[in-house]
């Protein structure tokens, strides 16, 4: 039996943060500063400890950042506020809005807010629809790192049935439209799957490629998918376990059970993740760069 690939994204990403490293120096020259403006409106530990990172590779990478965090039982306006604040910023040539906001909070009336020129995420509306109709100004981070993913390691989406689990507007549906799109990594017949789909097992065993981002852990065993599969496994979930830390983080697919069926799957944490948080990166430069007038040509998007 051919030795399922894991298919990792650590590698990938060191190679984007070095392209990063070289653009940096190129807008510095110009006397331009990229800074990114976060706004966060949750008390999740998991959202807190995403937009820390965030704020940590930037530092890292001498990117200068303005956070503001607004408690989530704050009125709405108080988030329009702040994110009509940060996007009038002139200081700062990127935002980025963490998501889920919460049930009181109108998401569209936050995306009306965030300025096309300075979003990271493809979170305004403009971006959104342009990426919806094949024109994207900026290919949202995750989404940007499945199609690097399977472009890296040769695994083909043209004519081939992907099946994504999940439609959240983050994540899913972007990626969903992109899988779609003429050109490389689309060409594909792409099924997206959600909490209405009356039997997800039978959608999911027809994927050549299945992508899951519902943060259900082990949502997705053995019997769910057809030898060969390629997986990639979005979502990081946290479940209790008898370890030092009291719990581990595990995906939505059933890693040990599924990888005796699969080609090919992202190991989790490890798969996705660190090629997401690098794209981060590379669309902050990018957005600044396009903002400034500044061509940089080492990473792309």
């Amino acid at each position: 039996m051919t030795a399922t690939t894991l298919l990792r994204g650590r590698p990938l990403a060191e190679e984007l943060r070095e392209g990063v490293r070289d653009d940096l120096a190129v807008l510095r020259d110009r006397g331009v500063t990229p800074t990114l403006g976060t706004v966060l409106m949750s008390d999740d530990d998991a959202d807190e400890a995403f937009m820390d990172r965030k704020h940590d590779l930037c530092e890292a990478a001498g990117i200068p950042t303005k956070r503001v965090d607004v408690p989530p039982d704050e009125p709405a306006e108080v988030l329009y506020r702040a994110v009509e604040r940060m996007g009038a910023d002139d200081d700062v040539t990127s935002l980025f809005v963490q998501v889920p906001l919460p049930d009181h909070v109108d998401a569209c009336a936050v995306r009306n807010r965030v300025p096309p020129a300075k979003d990271i995420d493809c979170f305004a509306h403009e971006n959104l629809g342009r990426l919806v109709v094949g024109d994207p100004r900026v290919t949202p981070a995750t989404p940007a790192a499945v199609l690097r993913l399977l472009d890296a390691y040769g695994i083909e989406t043209v004519g081939k049935d992907v099946v994504v689990v999940g439609r959240n507007a983050a994540i899913c549906k972007p990626l969903a439209n992109l899988f779609l799109a003429r050109g490389p990594g689309g060409d594909a017949t792409v099924t997206v799957c959600h909490t209405a789909t009356r039997d997800l097992a039978a959608e999911t065993r027809r994927a050549d490629i299945l992508v899951t981002a519902a943060g259900v852990s082990r949502l997705v065993d053995e019997r769910m998918v057809s030898a060969g599969v390629s997986v990639v496994d979005i979502s990081v979930n946290r479940v209790d376990a008898d370890t030092e830390k009291g719990y581990e983080l595990v995906g939505d697919v059933d890693f040990e059970r599924v990888e005796e069926k699969a080609s090919a799957i992202t190991p989790v944490p490890g798969g996705v993740g660190p090629l997401t948080l690098a794209l981060i990166l590379r669309n902050i430069v990018d957005v600044t760069a396009r903002g400034a007038g500044v061509d940089v040509t080492t990473g792309g998007n």
